[in-house]
């Protein structure tokens, strides 16, 4: 087997991205597997059609792993990544989805030769709507920075940085984001409710309305600020509600203090 994939834990992001991938035309025999839950790795054989293992040392001898991707959990990681040492420096790139976990701590249980991709994406990704960002060690060549962007491609928009001392912040925006805007969902329904609405409704209002402005956003030119402006008219409801989110102590003041503690929160997990 020639040019194999090897993807290491298939749980919700794995699994977005194993699915990304065979819709844009990886071939399926190619790609390994190794989950060692067993209803998962059932599953997941059942699902995708690919070779499932239980673990590392089960991977086929004749397998010649082009990228080893790292999808399980920060936590798991001591148990997992050092026993994919032996393909270090043989033309494979390790790329790792896993927040915290620096390319220092990568280079030191696969070896100074690893090449190696460390990149941050979120939750959108199931639904092909991530945004990833990305960043590589000085072993990592412009074909291995290709095929990793090609892969992580297949579930969103993609970004790199040089810069990796920038991940903290970007896990604190992006990579914990999508739970701010589930939040502020949740907040709008339960507000709704309050002033009485029918909960089946304030959560229909809710749901939708966030949807829909993220795809507005998304589709149009306009920044953010100047797609609120458009939807403010002066002394109108709109503006009665802003004048309290944007007050002293509002959503302003705790996004800044929420985005500082999930940077924080961030290095320490990465030690």
């Amino acid at each position: 087997m020639a040019d194999t994939l090897v993807l290491a834990g298939c749980g919700k992001m794995g699994s977005a991205l194993l699915g990304g991938w065979l819709e844009r035309g990886v071939d399926a025999a190619n790609v390994i597997v190794v989950e060692p839950f067993e209803g998962t790795a059932t599953a997941t054989a059942e699902r995708f059609g690919v070779t499932v293992v239980a673990g590392p040392d089960d991977i086929p001898p004749g397998a010649v792993p082009q990228t080893i991707v790292f999808a399980v959990k920060p936590q798991t990681m001591d148990d997992t990544v050092p026993a994919y040492a032996r393909f270090a420096g043989q033309g494979v790139v390790f790329l790792s989805i896993a927040a915290g976990k620096t390319i220092a701590y990568f280079q030191g249980n696969l070896g100074d030769p690893a090449a190696i991709v460390r990149a941050m994406p979120n939750t959108p990704a199931a639904v092909g709507r991530g945004i990833t960002v990305a960043c590589a060690n000085a072993n990592t060549d412009d074909t291995q920075v290709r095929r990793c962007d090609e892969l992580l491609q297949a579930v969103g928009a993609v970004t790199w940085i040089d810069d990796e001392g920038l991940m903290d912040a970007v896990t604190a925006v992006s990579g914990s984001g999508p739970a701010y805007v589930f939040l502020l969902a949740e907040c709008m329904a339960e507000a709704g409710i309050k002033a009485g609405l029918p909960a089946d409704l304030a959560h229909q209002l809710a749901r939708e309305t966030v949807a829909g402005a993220g795809e507005l956003l998304h589709r149009s030119g306009e920044t953010a600020a100047e797609l609120r402006t458009n939807v403010t008219s002066p002394g109108g409801t709109t503006q009665a509600a802003l004048d309290v989110l944007m007050g002293q102590g509002g959503v302003s003041d705790l996004m800044m203090r929420a985005i500082a503690a999930a940077t924080k929160r961030s290095r320490e997990l990465a030690g």
